[in-house]
């Protein structure tokens, strides 16, 4: 096999900010060059490996911590596991980080930055507007 060193890449920043449409545009590029890849999207994770979790300082922790798990694990078996997730606090990201370390495995964060107002029109969720509405 050509292609089996995996590592993850983790994008972080505000919701909104463009971080699944990159982690997508950047899985198209990598397969059409033969690598094996997956994205783990935050909001699909939450419904799927994080069901029940709400957005409590704990339960953001928990499903940091899950999605870490699971991209440790496909980067372990030459993945390149693209993941996409807000992740506001820097020590989820290190505890992340740390596991790869240990584990030998390369991980690369990424802050995929945009502008507030311009987060804001994307919103799909209406995040930004309950928080305009108090």
């Amino acid at each position: 096999m050509r292609h089996r060193t995996g590592c993850t890449v983790w994008l972080t920043g505000l919701p909104s900010a463009g971080k699944s449409s990159v982690a997508r545009e950047l899985a198209t590029r990598l397969r059409s060059e033969g690598h094996r890849v997956e994205v783990l999207d935050g909001d699909e994770m939450r419904s799927s490996l994080s069901t029940g979790l709400g957005f409590s300082r704990e339960d953001r922790d928990t499903h940091v911590r899950r999605v870490g798990m699971v991209a440790e694990v496909l980067a372990r078996n030459g993945v390149i596991a693209l993941v996409p997730v807000i992740a506001p606090y820097r020590a989820n990201r290190e505890s992340v980080r740390l596991r790869h370390d240990l584990a030998r495995i390369p991980y690369l964060e990424i802050h995929v930055a945009a502008p507030v107002e311009v987060c804001s029109v994307r919103d799909v969720k209406g995040l930004y507007a309950k928080q305009a509405a108090g």
